[in-house]
């Protein structure tokens, strides 16, 4: 069946999308005018939200590389990628998907993107911490080739267990 430009099969995989002549979201930097979607987006995952002044923050860091999927004029996703002066090792502090957009392969192309980013930034590994219960995200990560690094106990504030994972990154900033 074939779908218009920006159309989406239901419960299609974003490799249908057409965007921008593309067969994927189109991801770019964040800027300040999205940061109401990015609040928007954070308030439907529980708990350890960021807040618009910690978007704030990290969109005038240089240390910070937060970037956004945009789907028919509107931001669907969103991953933030840390780093630090002298560090080869990158940290995907957050990712997150708008639930309409859950199960079409958003994630994977948002943490794909992250793996290019840390290898552009010269950061030869990417870590993150995950919780023990998120089915969901551990499958994703895990399927690619992220590996349990530490369990973290009661690292939530509900006292779930966290799982500290890593990659490594390509140094030609391929995933």
């Amino acid at each position: 069946m074939a779908f218009p430009a920006g159309a989406v099969a239901p419960r299609a995989r974003w490799r249908i999308i057409r965007l921008h002549g593309t067969d994927r979201p189109l991801l770019r930097d964040a800027v300040a005018d999205d940061l109401p979607a990015l609040v928007a987006l954070e308030s439907t995952f529980p708990g350890d939200r960021l807040s618009a002044r910690q978007y704030r923050h990290h969109l005038r860091s240089p240390r910070a590389r937060l970037r956004v999927a945009v789907s028919e004029g509107r931001v669907v996703g969103a991953s933030l990628l840390l780093t630090r002066s002298g560090s080869r090792r990158a940290r995907l502090y957050s990712i997150v998907v708008d639930p309409a957009c859950r199960g079409r392969g958003l994630g994977r192309v948002l943490l794909e993107d992250a793996l290019v980013q840390a290898g552009r930034a010269g950061c030869g590994r990417l870590g993150l911490e995950v919780r023990a219960d998120n089915s969901g995200a551990l499958a994703l990560y895990r399927g690619l080739g992220f590996t349990e690094q530490q369990r973290l106990p009661a690292y939530y504030d509900d006292g779930m267990d966290g799982l500290r994972l890593d990659k490594a990154t390509d140094p030609d900033g391929m995933p």
